[in-house]
């Protein structure tokens, strides 16, 4: 049975989760654009991918997977190619979402769950929230505490995945011509784009 946290822990932890994951980045700039181009219904699978996936991610970050990096350097330089190229790959798939006529597009879809549950893997952003994480409040890496960190990332996910992909939808309603909408899916594919540069940069 896993031991209660202080109030006062739990609070920060809690306050801590929110903050990383309802501020601004890839996992939160590709929910608006798939709330803006599909949907809120549609984008629920890539909801839960990102809600339930970085938390999944944090269980084995805290028991010891940068260990395998520490033990073999060259790990950091694949997982920095893998984390250009599949963000490459997403922005272009968001820039060439919205179909050049405005009709329904059959060839586009949002990001499965599987997806967008792998992407957190070769998403930066992610990385260093989990490191945060567990080197703030799970300090000690036992099983107890690493699940005390997941659970309020899995809270605190769903209010910033809806949150985001709410806006998205909403800010569907200011595009409604097909220019309006490529433009800002290209704004979007490019702002995700950007965030590598600090990945570049490291």
């Amino acid at each position: 049975m896993m031991p209660l946290m202080t109030p006062d822990l739990l609070f920060a932890l809690a306050g801590f989760a929110l903050v990383t994951v309802i501020t601004p980045g890839p996992n939160n700039l590709m929910l608006m654009t798939s709330g803006a181009n599909f949907g809120f219904r549609r984008s629920i699978p890539h909801m839960l991918g990102v809600g339930l996936g970085f938390p999944m991610m944090i269980v084995p970050v805290g028991l010891g997977v940068m260990q395998v990096f520490d033990a073999w350097p060259p790990s950091y330089t694949i997982l920095k190619v893998l984390s250009v190229f599949y963000m490459l790959w997403l922005a272009w798939k968001i820039a060439r979402a919205a179909p050049p006529d405005g009709t329904p597009d059959t060839g586009s879809s949002p990001l499965t769950f599987l997806q967008a549950a792998a992407f957190q893997w070769v998403n930066p952003k992610a990385w260093s929230m989990a490191l945060g994480a567990i080197t703030l409040y799970a300090t000690g890496r036992d099983l107890a505490a690493i699940l005390w960190v997941a659970g309020s990332y899995v809270a605190m996910g769903c209010i910033s995945t809806t949150s985001w992909t709410l806006l998205g939808q909403q800010v569907r309603r200011l595009l409604n011509r097909p220019n309006r909408l490529r433009l800002f899916n290209w704004s979007m594919a490019t702002l995700l784009v950007a965030s590598l540069i600090p990945v570049l940069w490291t």
